[in-house]
């Protein structure tokens, strides 16, 4: 039977956002946002969460996660990224015998996307057919709309759309950061998690928060405290 490996990312050495995948945002760690709504989805044969961080790797034990290998500094530190990181984590499961046909990334980061977000992209995956596939969410801003700026000049971008309304510019979408699936074995081939074709799972913005700055977590503080109001009788 296939076999599916759901890999948690979430080193120590964040820059902008100190140690943010064990910050905690309303009483849970956005390690534990994460792995609750992976475990509630039921897709993961296995959950391992790949750190370089003692601490980071303490609160996965804490929340019954594996940490069966510590992922070595320079994979801590840019350039490298999530694409190495997963490469590493397979080599190290192969290592040890244990093999798998998807792999399915979740960043902590991503703290509101739920168990029928991760359940209807794996379905997408399986019945497309699909290596590489994505979850992306709608620009807040259009990018169509973008301008640079040159000694002193106001210069668009994309001349074409330039000054149209905002219902007249072509959808556009960002990768929120939130699901990732993979065929692994295209995927070591390819050595990169946005190989063409790449399929998209279409996420609604107030579910794809990623939280990468201060502000960025003022934003879901925000969000949980409005959810909660919004519960209350």
């Amino acid at each position: 039977m296939p076999r599916t490996l759901a890999l948690i990312p979430a080193k120590g050495a964040s820059t902008r956002l100190p140690r943010k995948n064990v910050r905690v945002l309303a009483g849970r760690s956005l390690l534990a946002w994460t792995v609750d709504t992976v475990r509630a989805s039921g897709v993961a044969d296995r959950i391992v969460v790949s750190t370089e961080d003692e601490g980071v790797a303490e609160e996965a034990r804490r929340l019954g996660l594996e940490v069966p290998f510590m992922r070595p500094a320079d994979l801590a530190r840019d350039p490298a990224g999530v694409v190495q990181v997963a490469l590493h984590a397979l080599s190290e499961l192969e290592a040890q015998g244990d093999f798998y046909d998807t792999l399915a990334i979740f960043l902590p980061t991503c703290p509101f996307r739920g168990v029928d977000d991760i359940q209807a992209a794996m379905r997408l995956f399986r019945e497309t057919g699909a290596k590489f596939l994505l979850s992306v969410a709608p620009y807040e801003h259009t990018p169509f709309a973008a301008l640079r700026v040159e000694n002193g000049l106001a210069l668009p971008y994309f001349e074409t759309f330039f000054g149209k309304r905002t219902q007249e510019l072509p959808p556009a979408f960002r990768p929120n950061g939130a699901i990732h699936l993979l065929d692994v074995a295209a995927f070591q081939a390819a050595r990169s998690y946005i190989a063409q074709p790449l399929y998209a799972y279409v996420m609604p913005w107030e579910r794809s928060v990623d939280i990468d700055t201060e502000l960025d977590w003022l934003v879901a503080e925000a969000m949980v405290r409005a959810g909660e109001d919004a519960s209350a009788p």
